[in-house]
């Protein structure tokens, strides 16, 4: 079970491809907002593969008697690809936050019209009014993640700070993911300085502080760090939320998933609608379904995902997932997490970054 995982690193890993491409587009904004004429009884879906439980679709089908097709995709880019090749025939797509804005610039999604939207309310907060999306003018987050870092307690007693991960004290048992931007949330945050940050010299300071790390990692892998965790063979790994970690911390008290004092980072996927969507009618309609909180409850119970529906909560069967920090981080953790953004014209100062932390 280590396809969310896998994906996260698809998705934080495309960033490099994505926004040397597109910075420029970047922060741009949509003219009209979407038509409410599109009809129909179709919904077309483009979506992260396994994001949208199988329970959701039918129970909308059910009830509206329109017909739903789900299309999946494994990376943001391949969306994005998809919507500027022009007619995709999506009605609805599940950006992730920083594509989110790469879509605005390239006027690739409309602004949502929030008289056809019920529930928006039912968000936590921390997704009401986004950093990359303000006002949820053009998106409605459905699931969330945070990125943190975890320990086992037989090897590192108790670990609050990204601190732990540049400790020589754990020196041959630390693992950072294998991926630029991930591996930049704890180096900016651990100088001192936020993930989303694109001043050059802070991104230099937290460059350096990632090369003196390296002296002590075990290596650099996004794939099995929970299990080296579980198995003692890792004191400490940097960490993306999720099922392989969440199981893992279920099942070995061992075990503990931490996002960081400093902060840690949030990522989100979430619906938009399209430019050029027939069906909006629909989509609005489905987009009010996944509001719902018993309906947004089956996020967490059917797809081992947090919802970003705070109302959600008291639907959820599986009140272990609520209890697990690497499902559902406790509110307090995220105060001061970041949404991680598309950096733009910064990209260069992290590449030019990371080339040096990794031959170092």
């Amino acid at each position: 079970m280590l396809r969310r995982t896998f994906a996260r690193t698809l998705l934080a890993t495309s960033v490099v491809t994505s926004t040397a491409l597109l910075a420029a587009a970047c922060g741009g904004s949509g003219s009209e907002a979407v038509s409410s004429s599109g009809g129909g009884k179709n919904l077309n879906i483009y979506a992260w593969a396994g994001e949208i439980p199988d329970s959701v679709v039918k129970g909308f089908e059910k009830e509206t008697g329109i017909k739903v097709t789900i299309d999946t995709f494994d990376s943001n880019e391949t969306m994005t690809a998809k919507l500027s090749s022009g007619s995709s025939g999506y009605d609805l797509v599940e950006p992730s936050q920083y594509t989110v804005q790469q879509l605005i610039g390239q006027k690739l999604i409309q602004p949502l019209d929030h008289t056809q939207i019920k529930g928006l309310g039912n968000l936590a907060t921390k997704f009401r009014n986004p950093s990359y999306d303000k006002g949820n003018k053009y998106s409605v987050p459905w699931i969330w993640g945070t990125t943190g870092f975890a320990y086992n307690d037989k090897c590192v007693k108790s670990a609050t700070s990204w601190k732990t991960l540049f400790d020589a004290r754990y020196k041959g048992k630390v693992y950072m993911l294998d991926n630029m931007l991930a591996a930049y949330i704890a180096g900016l945050q651990v100088t001192g300085h936020r993930a989303t940050s694109t001043d050059k010299d802070q991104i230099a300071e937290a460059t350096s502080a990632l090369q003196k790390q390296k002296k002590i990692l075990a290596g650099y892998n996004s794939t099995n760090y929970a299990q080296l965790l579980a198995s003692g063979q890792a004191c400490a790994a940097e960490a993306w939320s999720g099922t392989a970690m969440a199981k893992v911390v279920q099942s070995d008290s061992h075990v503990h998933y931490v996002i960081p004092e400093e902060g840690g980072s949030v990522w989100t996927d979430g619906m938009a609608i399209p430019k050029g969507a027939k069906n909006t009618t629909s989509a609005y309609k489905f987009i009010n379904y996944l509001l719902r909180p018993e309906i947004a409850a089956k996020a967490t119970d059917d797809g081992s995902s947090a919802s970003a529906n705070q109302a959600a909560r008291s639907y959820i069967k599986d009140k272990a997932a609520l209890n697990n920090p690497a499902i559902y981080a406790p509110d307090s953790a995220i105060t001061k997490a970041d949404f991680l953004l598309d950096p733009g014209t910064a990209m260069q100062y992290f590449q030019q970054g990371w080339t040096k932390v990794k031959a170092s």
